[in-house]
């Protein structure tokens, strides 16, 4: 693919139809390394479409992408990025489909993923993972929705197997998983706690929580209360402090993917460090630990569609960005205080 170096941020100007903007990794590092250019357009191909992209979201998996961490690069590229593009979740409009497509058609409003050709771009090609867009949703809101909602909920329902009248405590509620996993425990019964900071504590009881801990002041690991699940999101905890909090009979929840503002693939090795250890100690001790990185795939994304369609699911969004400024929205998400998801909006 060919690309050349736009003289001017607009993103809009000099762009012929054969062309798009896109941002552009072509090395590993920080959000510096990431330039808007004008590359030609994805081809529709026999199996695919081609969405033109109205907004995406970035997840700490993007993050990782772009930093290169030694145990992501064994897949993404040694030296540097097999996939220029960065960005997996995406909404907006299909602009082409293949020939042997036959669910979707031009004009449709989709949103899931196209992790394969990028989606910080304004135009992206996927299929297996696109579905109809939320009928009450903007495209920033379906956009924040696909890996975030679906890790919530594979977490919930299948490793938690939440049942009603359960109780859930939930580390990191006011971040991207976080709160689509507050709203999605509720929606299959629970009595949630959330955890998180003392400016996030009114926003996560506003999407259901029945009690938040504001971790500057209490340690729920110390408070002699223990949960039916314990789903970890953040990573920051001793094992011993997640145990401590999960009833025997209970499940330790624990997921992939975390990221530690801004330092890369450490924060990839921690969890998988505690995750491991869990598992192994609840051979003989109880809690069980699940520790587990989500599958995108079409049923989660029509489950997370009926959710928010029937008014149980709202995603959270902290900011939203123009594409030009997509560097900032990255160093943004990397702070790790971003409240719900950070957009990025053609």
């Amino acid at each position: 693919m060919t690309a050349r170096l736009l003289a001017t941020s607009s993103e809009e100007e000099n762009v012929s139809p054969e062309t798009m903007q896109a941002i552009i990794m072509s090395k590993y590092g920080p959000a510096d390394v990431l330039e808007l250019r004008a590359i030609e357009r994805p081809s529709v191909e026999p199996d695919s479409v081609i969405v033109r992209v109205h907004a995406a979201s970035i997840n700490p998996a993007d993050l990782h992408e772009m930093h290169g961490p030694l145990i992501t690069r064994l897949s993404s590229g040694l030296r540097r990025p097999k996939k220029a593009v960065p960005g997996a979740d995406v909404a907006g409009v299909v602009d082409a489909v293949g020939e042997n497509v036959t669910e979707i058609r031009p004009g449709d409003e989709v949103f899931g993923t196209c992790g394969a050709s990028g989606t910080l771009a304004q135009y992206a090609r996927g299929y297996k993972n696109l579905v109809a867009k939320p009928a009450n949703l903007t495209y920033e809101q379906a956009a924040a929705i696909p890996i975030a909602g679906i890790t919530a909920l594979q977490g919930l329902r299948d490793r938690a197997r939440i049942e009603a009248g359960q109780t859930v405590l939930i580390n990191g509620a006011a971040g991207g998983v976080g709160t689509f996993a507050v709203q999605i425990a509720k929606a299959l019964g629970a009595h949630v706690t959330g955890v998180c900071s003392t400016r996030n504590v009114e926003m996560v009881r506003s999407i259901g929580a029945d009690r938040v801990v504001d971790y500057t002041k209490e340690d729920f690991a110390r408070s002699g209360q223990r949960w039916d699940v314990v789903f970890d999101l953040v990573g920051n905890r001793s094992l011993s402090d997640l145990r401590r909090a999960t009833s025997r009979s209970g499940k330790l929840v624990m997921i992939g993917g975390g990221h530690d503002r801004g330092h890369g693939g450490r924060s990839l090795l921690r969890p998988l460090l505690l995750a491991v250890r869990g598992i192994v100690l609840s051979r003989f001790v109880k809690p069980e630990t699940v520790f587990f990185i989500a599958n995108i795939n079409r049923d989660d994304l029509l489950v997370l569609k009926t959710l928010c369609e029937d008014g149980k699911v709202t995603p959270v969004i902290d900011r939203t960005f123009a594409l030009s400024e997509a560097p900032e929205a990255v160093r943004y998400t990397e702070t790790g205080h971003a409240r719900g998801k950070v957009v990025v909006s053609m």
